[in-house]
């Protein structure tokens, strides 16, 4: 096997030469400073905000300006020039606009390329020429190089740089240069992009979010309760898929199911018109703003309530053929008495309000109705027709995981289940008993089963999709219970209340946290969780960095939903070689604001962690890969060319 693998490498490395070129180079890159690591988490589809905080890279093309320009441009140059860095479309027209005639334009032209070129060689002083030269603009590679690189300029070549300058801006080219530089500044700041899960619901544009994740030039995903939901539907789960549209009818957002993935609801529609009138526990949540009519409004409240009780009654056959998910306290169907219009949970009996069972058979309360199977087929036939879906959660499987170990940190997005003294909470799946780490890829081996067989609805990789959403043991969810039916039909808040895992109050230990990273073969004494999920409540006084700084939440609330509870708009996280730093997003208003003032919407910057010497990239996941293809390289080499 090591002979044939020899033999393949030979192909590439033909000659002593390229062996011993190679062997330097890559020698050579593995002492260089890490790159920038950039951590997002629930975004919601709040596809402006999580723009904005990737184009600035939570700070750092503003970072990188000041550092450069600050004994030469005033506050508000330097928040234009960021703007335009930024945004350098819709900022170059606004820029343009203010000047009378040719001569100051081309002016100003040849003063900001210049500065974009000596921004361009900052950012990119950590990288070889080689992949700085993969992310410039093709079409000007040649050109920037030679600016970049310039030499002897005062005696020879003076004229010589001039005259490029002087062509880009007289062929018309200058804009089109500028627009090209400041993306490849924004890819420059940040060397790798980390999701800790949630692109999905709540927000209206998470389609945007993710053919921008599409696009991105190095990034990976850590599955979200949410994402799980939009896997799990196109993987063949009706019950997933029902959540998922419920989840859009109640945050009045269907377009994105109709109008982006082109689903058709219309079945759905005629159901509910049929079964369901308007009933106040199931209007949309309704942005300040946006238009809704009421005519539009009636027929989302009927969807919703359609769609809902369809949830409830797909959610039954699950619970009792997987005894071990240990939920048949969920058959709440069951528990509701019809006649009298109250329920019993827990020996308690409570009233229920807004009730809407005009479908549900008291005798079989979990029969779905022929109609409703009807509109549920043809619903999942639809899903995973959809091309656009496919293309999206093809992406989501092939970037994403349930847990990822980089660079000696752990990236989760809900939690590691734990009971009471703090040991990994245990789960029995079909007569095996799994916790920690092993519970983890149990859950991730069912998701990417279920995902390959999506012609399989009712299979135990289906199902174990949809507990990922709603399981006690679940590292998704991390609660005891999921109280959507308490929330919609009984006033009583007391039975709203969803009992967290312990892991929410024992991961604010030091120990806890030490814990966790050693069952995931990290080391304590140096590794970070990186966790999302739960949103920070700064406007209380909870702090993101938790266990003296080995655990940081960064969901702070990109979703619009959770800002008055949160007070801020989301946390980032960066990772140079230099150490860690949490950033505070105040709330996002719109690209306008920014291009007009160059207001930024970021707060202070916390010191999460601190390397003592600079991390290099020999440190690091990829700094592994590079060390193992040196080993191989130096085998070829003794095995062809030393003997």
């Amino acid at each position: 096997m090591n002979k044939k693998f020899l033999d393949l490498l030979a192909q590439s490395y033909d000659s002593e030469e390229k062996v011993v070129t190679e062997i330097i180079n890559l020698e050579a890159i593995l002492n260089l400073p890490k790159g920038t690591e950039h951590f997002v988490s629930d975004l919601h589809g709040e596809y402006q905000a999580f723009q904005h905080v990737l184009r600035n890279g939570s700070g750092r093309v503003k970072e990188k300006i000041k550092d450069l320009f600050t004994d030469q441009l005033s506050e508000k140059e330097i928040n234009e020039f960021a703007a335009l860095v930024y945004y350098p479309v819709e900022k170059l027209q606004l820029i343009k606009n203010n000047f009378d005639n040719d001569e100051a334009l081309h002016r100003w032209y040849r003063e900001i390329i210049e500065d974009m070129m000596e921004l361009i060689a900052y950012a990119s002083s950590k990288y070889t020429r080689s992949k700085l030269r993969k992310a410039l603009p093709k079409q000007f590679v040649y050109i920037i190089e030679e600016l970049l690189y310039k030499t002897d300029e005062f005696i020879n070549k003076k004229e010589y740089y001039t005259k490029i300058i002087q062509q880009i801006i007289s062929l018309g080219q200058a804009d089109k240069l500028i627009i090209g530089l400041s993306y490849t500044t924004q890819e420059l700041v940040v060397d790798h992009l980390h999701v800790v899960g949630d692109i999905y619901d709540r927000g209206p544009e998470p389609d945007k979010v993710m053919d921008t994740l599409v696009n991105y030039h190095s990034v990976d995903i850590q599955w979200g309760n949410h994402d799980v939901l939009w896997l799990g539907a196109f993987a063949g789960s009706k019950v997933c898929l029902a959540n998922i549209i419920r989840i859009s009818a109640r945050y009045n957002n269907l377009a994105i199911i109709e109008d982006v993935y082109g689903i058709n609801l219309r079945p759905l529609l005629n159901l509910a018109e049929k079964y369901y009138q308007d009933n106040p526990a199931f209007r949309p949540k309704v942005d300040a703003g946006d238009k809704l009519s009421d005519h539009e409004q009636l027929q989302i409240t009927k969807i919703h309530q359609a769609i809902t009780i369809i949830q409830f009654k797909l959610e039954s056959p699950i619970i009792k053929r997987r005894a071990y998910f240990d939920m048949s306290e969920r058959l709440l169907l069951e528990k509701v008495d019809y006649d009298k219009d109250e329920i019993t949970i827990q020996g308690e009996t409570y009233p229920l309000e807004n009730s809407c069972f005009s479908t549900v058979n008291p005798d079989k309360p979990d029969q779905l109705l022929a109609e409703e199977e009807e509109v549920m087929n043809r619903l999942l036939f639809s899903v995973q027709k959809s091309e656009k879906f496919a293309r999206h959660m093809r992406f989501l499987m092939k970037k994403g995981s349930l847990y990822l170990k980089y660079n000696g940190n752990l990236l989760i997005h809900g939690c590691i289940p734990l009971d009471e003294e703090g040991n990994m909470e245990e789960m029995v799946i079909e007569d095996k008993t799994y916790a920690g780490r092993e519970l983890f890829d149990i859950f991730e081996y069912y998701l990417r089963d279920a995902f390959a067989h999506p012609e399989k609805t009712d299979d135990l990789a289906t199902d174990m999709v949809w507990y990922l959403w709603t399981g006690e043991h679940s590292s998704l969810f991390g609660k005891k219970e999921m109280t959507t039916f308490e929330r919609y039909f009984i006033t009583d808040e007391v039975t709203h209340k969803e009992r967290k895992n312990v892991y929410y109050h024992l991961r604010e230990n030091e120990d806890t946290c030490r814990k966790i990273l050693a069952e995931f073969g990290l080391n304590p004494d140096h590794g970070h969780i990186v966790n999302g999920h739960t949103p920070v409540k700064e406007i209380d006084g909870e702090n993101p960095v938790k266990a003296n700084g080995k655990l940081i939440v960064i969901d702070g609330g990109f979703s619009k939903a959770y800002q008055s509870k949160t007070g801020i708009a989301g946390y980032t996280l960066l990772y140079n070689s230099y150490g860690m730093q949490l950033v505070a997003h105040k709330k996002f208003n719109s690209k306008e604001e920014v291009l007009a003032n160059g207001a930024d919407v970021l707060s202070v910057k916390r010191l999460v962690d601190k390397e003592l010497e600079r991390k290099k990239v020999k440190e690091t996941n990829v700094g592994a890969e590079l060390l193992q293809e040196v080993e191989m390289l130096h085998n070829l080499m003794a095995d062809r060319y030393m003997k």
